[in-house]
């Protein structure tokens, strides 16, 4: 059943994970969906699976750490099908490490991508999301955080503060934006399977990892992508601001 009716929807980070697994479930359920990540290849795969399924997708390679990229993206969505409906502001990176290692680099990757690059999105695309408002369309901007952005884990005290900047600020841009009818919602994922563990390279934090994964069965990104086509298929009056979605067996 195509749920999603044709909305037009805008998905950051959907070369892997949980921003893919989102798209081809967008598409699935009747979203003309733009999929943006850096890895034009990876991209380009998606957009085919997407239309072999079916489904109506444009891939655009982007750097959310590059205004002039998000803008060219937003502009060229807009072109192409109209003002976007329903933007997953899904893109981030995860890299824990000891505070005291100083790894400033590390500190700055993380807050330019999951901070910066976050409100590099809301800037190209809130105006259309508003335009799109106005004319009477379903309108939602989902932005991803973690469970990490309400607990305290050794090693993850940079990437766990980011995260809390993205929940906080989805709290105020809802003041802002729910007059305006645009609805806009958190999703704080608990523990999932992506390739961001992968990024790992601080002895610690890999340790952490192994231990997690005896002792608790990970989220797929697919679980969380179903929690984003049901927060998008509510009614135009509802707006479920906030959804927490943990692993059964993981406590905090």
């Amino acid at each position: 059943m195509n749920q999603l009716n044709n909305r037009i929807a805008v998905v950051t980070g959907a070369s892997s994970g949980i921003g893919r697994a989102t798209a081809k479930l967008l598409a699935e359920r009747g979203a003309k969906v733009a999929v943006l990540a850096r890895r034009a290849d990876l991209l380009e795969q998606l957009v085919a699976e997407i239309r072999a399924a079916g489904g109506t997708a444009l891939a655009l390679p982007v750097d959310v750490t590059d205004q002039a990229s998000i803008d060219a993206a937003a502009a060229t969505v807009e072109q192409t099908w109209g003002p976007a409906e329903l933007v997953f502001n899904n893109a981030g990176v995860m890299l824990p490490g000891a505070i005291e290692e100083r790894d400033v680099e590390q500190w700055r990757h993380q807050i330019d991508l999951n901070v910066t690059g976050a409100m590099r999105v809301i800037s190209a695309f809130v105006p259309q999301l508003t335009k799109a408002a106005a004319a009477g369309a379903t309108v939602d901007l989902i932005n991803t955080s973690s469970i990490a952005a309400q607990n305290m884990y050794p090693y993850f005290a940079v990437y766990s503060a980011t995260k809390a900047y993205v929940s906080h600020l989805s709290r105020h841009l809802r003041a802002e934006l729910g007059p305006k009818n645009v609805r806009v919602s958190m999703i704080e994922p608990g523990c999932t399977s992506t390739e961001l563990q992968g990024h790992f390279t601080f002895p610690g934090a890999i340790d952490w990892l192994a231990g997690a994964k005896e002792t608790i069965t990970f989220l797929e990104p697919e679980d969380v992508a179903e929690v984003v086509g049901f927060l998008a298929a509510q009614p135009k009056h509802v707006n479920l601001q906030q959804v927490v979605v943990m692993p059964t067996n993981q406590a905090t």
